[in-house]
């Protein structure tokens, strides 16, 4: 009996998130956040100065190529948005850290106007800049047929 103690409350211990890992969640919570609410503001403030945006997906031929997007352009979208609009839901992080570095892998399913868009996976790299974690780069795929 003790050893099965002992081993549900390793399992449940392995399970609990270091102050990294829950801060890296905090920023990218951050992000959709300002997202949803259309919050340039907060939306911004995560991303580190330099930051790579890129999308995988296919063009009307089935081609597979990625699209690069800049900060400003994808700030203005969401600042054109209506809050609620865009609503990009997470079904679970996978987060590694090593030093001053985090990625961070988020499957989604991604609403527009409350109906269901597209789904995919989010490819988060973080670091951590004057002791807060920023999002340096994310690159996604998109695609259409979503469970």
């Amino acid at each position: 009996m003790k050893t099965l103690l002992f081993f549900l409350f390793m399992s449940v211990g392995s399970l609990a998130q270091t102050p990294d890992e829950t801060a890296v969640r905090a920023t990218i919570d951050q992000m959709f956040d300002g997202m949803r609410k259309a919050d340039t503001t907060a939306f911004k403030a995560v991303f580190a100065p330099n930051v790579g945006l890129q999308s995988i997906g296919k063009d009307k031929e089935g081609t597979v190529g990625v699209r690069q997007q800049d900060l400003a352009g994808f700030v203005a979208a969401v600042g054109k948005q209506k809050p609620g609009a865009l609503d990009e839901r997470l079904s679970g992080y996978d987060i590694k850290i090593d030093g001053d570095m985090a990625i961070a892998w988020t499957p989604y399913t991604f609403y527009y106007n409350s109906q269901k868009s597209h789904c995919g996976v989010n490819a988060f790299t973080l670091v951590r800049l004057n002791g807060v974690w920023k999002i340096q780069n994310i690159i996604d795929t998109r695609r259409k047929d979503c469970p």
